[in-house]
């Protein structure tokens, strides 16, 4: 069987090892011979790589004369994971609070009410809110890859995530129930109506 490639994060944690175990300063040409080598990565894909670590403040890089320089310490990659990880998680609190400002639209509206459109609204809004928290929980996982000390916090973070999305899971089944009571429509026309995954459960 063919032997399975390295995926982009595999290889970013495998350039940034080069950096760290080394504690020097490379020329993009000398990557292009030490990452074949030692870490398994084709020199071809080499300049991509570095560029995304240097795009994420992982990397830093300097032009001396003619020639461009990249180097990375651990102390400095462990600060701007940790800046970054903060970001993520003040995004992830916003939306929460959204979310939780949702909620109480959504308990509003079923008191009896029969504005279908409002509610479509709200769960439209509450799909892209749940897009916006896959998006956040993907590039924490980036960052996962490249530095075991902030797992736990992740893990942590994550389970406060799925915990809220099992809510809103929750609430929609709760709506589902409602609407079928109160109006007599059937399970599959209310989840047509609104965009509802006929596959959607909670999240184990």
């Amino acid at each position: 069987s063919k032997k399975k490639g390295l995926s982009f994060e595999e290889k970013r944690a495998r350039m940034m090892e080069i950096f760290f175990e080394t504690k020097d300063v490379f020329q993009l040409k000398d990557l292009e011979k030490i990452a074949p080598k030692e870490k398994g990565i084709t020199s071809m894909s080499v300049k991509e790589i570095l560029q995304s670590l240097v795009d994420d403040g992982m990397v830093d890089t300097d032009r001396i004369g003619t020639s461009n320089y990249f180097w990375a310490f651990p102390s400095k990659a462990l600060h701007a994971r940790k800046r970054k990880l903060e970001e993520l998680e003040s995004q992830f609190a916003e939306s929460s609070q959204k979310k939780e400002a949702l909620q109480k639209s959504i308990e509003k509206s079923k008191t009896g009410r029969e504005d279908t459109a409002e509610r479509a609204a709200l769960l439209k809004e509450l799909a892209t809110l749940r897009q916006r928290k896959e998006q956040l929980k993907t590039e924490i996982d980036k960052y996962r890859e490249c530095d075991p000390d902030v797992v736990e916090e992740m893990r942590q973070t994550n389970q406060v995530a799925k915990e809220a999305a099992n809510r809103w899971t929750d609430n929609i089944f709760s709506i589902k129930s409602w609407a079928k009571r109160k109006f007599g429509f059937e399970e599959s026309r209310i989840d047509k109506g609104f965009g509802i995954p006929e596959d959607l459960d909670y999240i184990d």
